[in-house]
């Protein structure tokens, strides 16, 4: 068999064990293959070419470093997708060296009677409307950054990367509940921070 061969019937559990093994034929290939997608999501976090390479080379490292914890039952591509993305975060992180946020202490309060506790800043536009346009917009990626990981990790494959319910809760190992719940709450805190710029806190 020639090597253009070999590289070709890895796939599923040959190719990983490939990794594991130190085959460059394997790498050669995991690369082809998952370099486009994780490209994909490093431009959508990061917004700038060079930064996304980096966070794509990290996540290959990443990914090699860690490939003996890979479980079986996981699909490969979905457990690098997930590596790209927290590589993608990290460097998003890094360059904008915020402290993350507690999602309880930016969550809105409300009295029993479903009014909102304190005074409902005044909006140049609408919350709903800023959120939409979060892929544009600087100031909401600086904040989706320091929300907590898997806060992030839920606006970025849903919000961002506009992945569906079900899809989010694959990649992210939880119920489509779970995934839910914590969209509802990172969204609410997304708010509360939008809110603190726009009026100066």
């Amino acid at each position: 068999m020639n090597e253009a061969s070999h590289r070709d019937t890895l796939d599923g559990e040959s190719l990983v064990d490939g990794l594991r093994n130190g085959d460059g034929n394997a790498f050669e290939k995991f690369v082809r293959l998952f370099a486009p997608r994780a490209m994909g999501v490093a431009r959508r976090v990061l917004r700038n070419e060079a930064d996304a390479a980096d966070a794509v080379q990290d996540a290959f490292i990443s990914a090699m470093s860690s490939i003996h914890e890979f479980r079986a039952d996981c699909q490969l591509a979905t457990w690098f997708h997930r590596v790209a993305t927290n590589a993608a975060l990290m460097k998003l992180r890094s360059k904008l060296r915020r402290d993350v946020r507690s999602i309880d202490e930016l969550t809105p309060a409300f009295y029993a009677d479903g009014h909102r506790v304190g005074p409902k800043p005044a909006w140049a536009q609408a919350p709903d409307l800023i959120l939409e346009q979060s892929e544009r917009c600087q100031m909401v990626q600086e904040k989706i950054s320091q929300l907590p990981e898997d806060s992030r990790n839920v606006v970025l494959l849903r919000d961002i990367q506009q992945e569906s319910t079900a899809s989010t809760a694959r990649q992210l190992g939880v119920s489509e509940s779970v995934v839910k719940t914590r969209l509802h709450r990172a969204r609410q805190a997304l708010r509360s921070m939008i809110e603190e710029e726009l009026v100066g806190a």
